[in-house]
């Protein structure tokens, strides 16, 4: 049985590859075996990462939260708590616009927190 060498299956293949590794480092981005390995971690990579992103993000949020709180001389975690008590729902990421965005309206915001914990 004679060997494919040039057909269209294996182009195609390597062809896709290659595409997808165009931006990748010298050989990276031209050599097959070098773009295939290069690509297949590159999947590994993001797949991993769209994952790690909700959390890096959270982190981000509550870091944020946690700086602007302890300017109005309360910890993030019973702010969070006060939150809670006073009945407001406010996601981490809505919490973390408003203190940098609008510093008086997250300080009312802290003032609600804290009557309700009765501070």
């Amino acid at each position: 049985m004679p060997r494919a060498v040039d057909g269209t299956r294996r182009k195609n293949r390597r062809k896709k590859i290659l595409k997808s590794a165009k931006g990748y480092f010298g050989r990276r981005s031209t050599n097959f075996r070098a773009a295939k390995d290069a690509v297949t971690k590159a999947g590994q990579y993001a797949y991993r990462d769209r994952r790690r992103k909700k959390r890096d993000f959270r982190r981000l949020w509550i870091t944020r939260i946690s700086a602007a709180c302890r300017t109005e001389e309360i910890t993030y975690s019973r702010f969070i708590n006060g939150l809670k008590l006073a009945g407001i729902e406010l996601n981490r990421k809505a919490l973390s616009n408003l203190a940098i965005e609008d510093k008086e309206a997250f300080s009312d915001v802290v003032k609600k927190a804290k009557k309700a914990l009765g501070v």
